[in-house]
Formats: structure tokens, sequence, C-alpha cells
């Protein structure tokens, strides 16, 4: 009597969704966090810039005034003929060295400047069309030289102000970089470690598989030295080999397979024998391919699961029969591969989500077929893969660009 012995490729699909739900659940709780603690700082920083804004403005409001009070007394002084001592006058009006001022009469005429920006390159016509922008402002204190003579001093914002002003904004915009910077590591973190996951189960699962099959093969060719129906052994070596091609897939996810340039039809009509004979009769395959060869760089092993897993996924979802239709086509340097059924359909809300490990309509499905397709295709032969189109009732596409 033959001795089989039974092995665990993996750890239940509980513990496995568990473990990918975990990873999941630990990245968006952190990305959560660091939301809101960003949010709470921005805002806290965004108020506290306004609100130093909002002082140095009264401040410096408070300063022009003294300015305007010096230039009242001074010239008052002046056309009354008052003689006295104006130095503390002169230190007012000297002290300004960062507000830009404008001294006008009830006319509009300009009767002195003050740390204007254009003043320092002595061109007038700059002079007069920076003194036009900040009369424009209306920012203005009136002075009362008498009953019949009045001056106006129109002011600017200081360029500490101005720089004060703009802060928050730049400290908006280095901050949404930063988040930006941030969810790109955060998620780069999360693929990282389901990478682990992927490679550590994908070899332990080649390792775990190596020795049984070592012996199934050693004891296919002690039965074939004794009295036993070739059929049989004809069987058992084939499953025993197709044990032996899933270990070579497995320890492939483990690594960086290597890529050779094959003809796809040989490739794909493998893969779909397979399928046709583990599968109902009821089940149709078609495919609909170029008559000149098309050559693609494949790791064949892992491709042909890709193709199984898809087909597999469209037998699940036609369940009783349907048609399995393999189309091929290819445009300069891209090929394009689609696998239609004719099964029930997936929601549009669901494109993106089948390709998630752990996800699975089927009660006590693993959710693994289309994360490891997802997998293969895009990682291991710098593809794409998506849902095409999709309508209930009527089937799904996926398409592979290669």
């Amino acid at each position: 009597m033959l001795y089989t012995p039974t092995i665990a490729l993996f750890p239940s699909n509980c513990l496995f969704k568990s473990i990918m739900k975990g990873i999941h659940e630990t990245t968006s709780l952190l990305r959560t966090a660091f939301f809101i603690v960003a949010g709470a700082l921005i805002l806290l920083s965004t108020l506290f810039s306004n609100k130093l804004a909002g002082d140095l403005a009264e401040e410096e409001r408070k300063k022009i005034e003294l300015w305007a009070e010096a230039v009242r007394l001074l010239t008052t002084d002046l056309q009354e003929g008052v003689e006295m001592d104006y130095t503390l006058n002169f230190k007012v009006m000297e002290g300004n060295t960062n507000i830009p001022v404008i001294l006008v009469d009830s006319n509009g005429t300009i009767l002195e400047t003050n740390n204007l920006k254009a003043s320092i390159k002595g061109d007038s016509l700059a002079i007069a069309e920076e003194a036009t922008r900040i009369m424009g402002k209306k920012q203005f204190i009136e002075v009362k030289i008498s009953d019949s003579y009045i001056q106006y001093v129109y002011y600017d914002d200081s360029s500490l102000l101005r720089k004060l002003t703009y802060f928050p904004f730049i400290q908006l915009l280095v901050m949404f970089v930063f988040l930006l910077v941030t969810v790109f590591a955060l998620n780069a973190s999360r693929k990282s470690e389901q990478n682990r996951v992927w490679v550590g189960l994908s070899k332990e699962t080649a390792h775990q598989l190596g020795t049984p099959i070592s012996s199934l093969l050693a004891w296919v060719e002690l039965l074939k030295l004794k009295q036993v129906d070739e059929q049989l052994l004809k069987e058992i070596d084939k499953d025993t080999l197709r044990l032996k091609t899933i270990a070579e897939r497995f320890s492939k996810i483990g690594s960086k397979p290597s890529l050779t340039p094959v003809e796809l039809k040989p490739v794909l009509e493998n893969a779909l024998t397979y399928m046709r004979n583990r599968s109902s009769k009821k089940i149709a395959f078609k495919t609909l391919l170029p008559k000149e060869p098309i050559l693609v760089n494949l790791n064949v092993p892992l491709f042909e699961w890709v193709i199984e897993n898809l087909c597999k996924n469209a037998i699940d979802a036609m369940e009783t029969s349907g048609t399995i239709t393999i189309t091929a086509s290819s445009e300069g340097k891209h090929l394009t591969i689609d696998v239609t059924d004719t099964g029930k359909g997936i929601p549009k809300s669901h494109f993106k989500t089948v390709f998630k490990p752990g996800f699975t309509t089927k009660q006590r499905g693993w959710g693994l077929g289309l994360s490891l397709v997802k997998r293969i295709i895009e990682e291991n032969h710098g593809g794409k893969i998506f849902v095409k189109s999709s309508e209930p009732g009527k089937g799904t596409t996926f398409r592979i660009i290669l």
C-alpha cells in the first residue's frame, strides 16, 4: 500500500486573510492618524500666522499714524512760522524704513515718497506706477493741516507683512508636498510588507511541496517496475508532474523570474488544454488569434498560471455552462490579451477590489487567484491587467497588456 503524506501548503485561508487585513488596517490607521495630526498642525499654524499678520498690520498702521502726525505738526508749524526744535519730528519721519509711504495733497499731487521700490532705480515712470498702485488700495490717513488744507498719507504693507501674509500659503504647499511624500512612503511600506508575505508564503509552499513530490516521483518509478496498469501509471505520472509544475510556479513567485521570447499561441493552447480536461463539457473554450506568430517575452510557467486562474475565475462565474474566449492582438510594441466569459459579471464598484488579496465572493474562497494574476503580470512581466468591461448577467472581460 502506498503512503501519501499529508502536507499543509498554506495556513488556513482565515489566517491569510487576517494577515493581509492586519497589514491594510495598520497602514490605514497610521495614514488616518498622520492626516489628523498634520491637519491640526496646519490649522493651528495658519491661525497663528494670520493673528501675527493682523497684529503686525495694526502696529504698522499705528506707526504710520505717528508718521502722519509728525508731518502735520511740522507742516503746520512751518506754515505758521513757528520756530522750534523739529528733531523729534524728523526722527519719527526717518524712523520709518520699511513701510512704503506717499504724501499727497487734496489735488492728488505727490509731495513726498518714502521706501518705494522704484525709488531705488530712479525711474520716474516706475515710481508713478507704484504710487498709483498704492493709492489704488485706498489705505490712507487724513492729515488736516488747516480747515482749507488737507493732506493724505497713503501707505502699503511692509515687505515683512507681505511675507507673513503669504507664509500660510507657502506652509500649506510644503505640507501638501510632505503629505504626498508620506502617503507614497506608507503605500510603499504596505506594498513591501505584502510582498514579503507573498514571497514568504511562496517559498515556504515550494519548500513544503518539494520533498513529497520527490517521494511521489520515486514511487512512480518503482511502480513502473511492477505489474501495474499503464493507464493508471500515466495518470499518476501526469498529476505528479503537475504538482512539480505548481511547486516551480511558487518558487518563481518568491524570486525574480527570467523572461524569454516565446510564441504566444502554444502557451495559450497548453493552458487551455489543461483547463478543458478539468472542467465541465458544458464549458466551451475559444481562441481568436492572428494567423501570424506572436512573439512575446514571458515566463511560461507563470503566464500559464495567469491564464488558468482567469479561466477558473470565469468558470466559477458561469457556474454550469458558458463560453470562455481568449483574444490576442498586437499593436506596435504592446500585446493585448482579452479573456472574456459569459458569467454573472462584476459590479463596477468591484473592478479594482477584485485584485486585492483576500477578496472573494465564495464562502470558502481564499481570494488569491486574481491577486496572484495581478502580481505575476505587473511585478514579474511589467505589464498591466484590469477589468476592461463587465455587465451583470452577460459576462466580464479581463484585459492584459504586455
